[in-house]
């Protein structure tokens, strides 16, 4: 029973990493399309803000999507990881696994948040700005 348990604890961990890799791939195409639209239509000489508008409204809708799935996926690691732990502490494997592993995710989930919200002002800025 318990590798079964485990196997399933494996196979929700990569449906996690699938589902986040999803939401980061979304967000920075969705952000980086922004702002190539945008551009051009603010070099088109005709008065495209509304738009422009609706482009930065997408834009922040798929952020904050991406953002909230980042950060609901980055628990629902944790929490697994932890019940890995646990598990592996009742077996005695525990010492195979280093617990400082964690705060790595963390870090990775932070740069990947960091990186939307980067991409996804400079997308909805850039394009107003008037050079």
């Amino acid at each position: 029973m318990i590798d079964k348990v485990h196997e399933h604890i494996l196979d929700e961990l990569r449906i996690n990493a699938r589902t986040d890799t999803i939401f980061i791939i979304t967000a920075i195409i969705i952000n980086f399309l922004t702002l190539a639209i945008n551009a051009a239509l603010a070099n088109s000489g005709g008065d495209n803000t509304l738009i422009m508008l609706a482009f930065v409204v997408l834009t922040i809708v798929v952020c904050v999507v991406a953002e909230i799935g980042l950060i609901r996926g980055r628990q629902a690691s944790g929490k697994l990881i932890k019940g890995l732990i646990a598990m592996y502490k009742d077996n005695g494997v525990a010492q195979y696994y280093d617990e400082s592993l964690l705060t790595h995710y963390k870090l990775r989930y932070n740069l990947f948040v960091t990186v939307i919200l980067v991409t996804g002002i400079i997308s909805m800025v850039v394009p107003f700005l008037d050079v």
